[in-house]
């Protein structure tokens, strides 16, 4: 009939926190100051700050995948939340860059080519 909730928002903040850890806190601030612009709105022709380090390939607890800063990227937290979540739930991103073109490589109108 009800409901159990057991983690209140401010508690599972916490837990990532706890489990990202202090050496997570100082890449994460290392790389945010070397690539300080969200990266999904640069590609649609945005200026904003990005807020958020990205696994480009989720690290899924691969520690090695985790660490690895060529699978990071820097975004603002509505796309982390928004357009990357979406990505990973669909498979699919939905959007265009400042011409007009798709941001999804895989639409019929994106691919290579352009």
């Amino acid at each position: 009939m009800f409901k159990r909730i057991t983690l209140n928002a401010s508690r599972q903040y916490a837990d990532h926190d706890r489990d990202y850890g202090w050496r997570w806190k100082h890449a994460r601030a290392r790389y945010l100051a070397a690539h300080p612009l969200c990266v999904y709105c640069a590609r649609q022709g945005f200026i904003v700050l990005a807020t958020v380090v990205d696994h480009i390939e989720p690290h899924k607890g691969d520690p090695v995948l985790f660490w690895n800063e060529d699978n990071w990227q820097g975004l603002c937290t509505p796309c982390h939340d928004g357009a990357k979540a979406e990505l990973e739930r669909t498979g699919r991103l939905r959007g265009c860059d400042a011409n007009g073109l798709p941001l999804d490589d895989a639409h019929p109108w994106g691919g290579e080519d352009r």
